[in-house]
C-alpha cells in the first residue's frame, strides 16, 4: 500500500527548479540578470565534457582550470 501512495506521491509533487534551474539555491535575491549569468557559469563548470585523450565524455571539473577523466584518468590543466 505504501508504495503506491509513495508513487502517486511522486506524480502530485512538483519540481521546485523547473525555470530556474541550479540557481534555485539563491532564491529571489541578486536580481534576474545576475541569476542568468551565474546560471549559464555553473551549467557550464558543472556539465562532463569530452575527453580528447579518450574520447569518452567523462571531463569533470575538480577545481579551478583542473579537469580530470573519469574514464582513462587523466588530468589536464587549462586556462593558466
Amino acid at each position: 500500500m505504501w508504495e503506491i501512495y509513495r508513487e502517486c506521491f511522486r506524480v502530485i509533487m512538483a519540481k521546485r527548479t523547473k525555470k530556474v534551474g541550479i540557481v534555485g539555491k539563491y532564491g529571489t535575491r541578486y536580481g534576474a540578470s545576475l541569476r542568468k549569468m551565474v546560471k549559464k557559469m555553473e551549467v557550464t563548470q558543472h556539465s562532463r565534457y569530452t575527453c580528447v585523450f579518450c574520447g569518452k565524455e567523462a571531463m569533470k571539473r575538480k577545481a579551478v582550470g583542473i579537469w580530470s577523466c573519469s574514464k582513462c584518468n587523466k588530468t589536464v590543466a587549462g586556462g593558466a
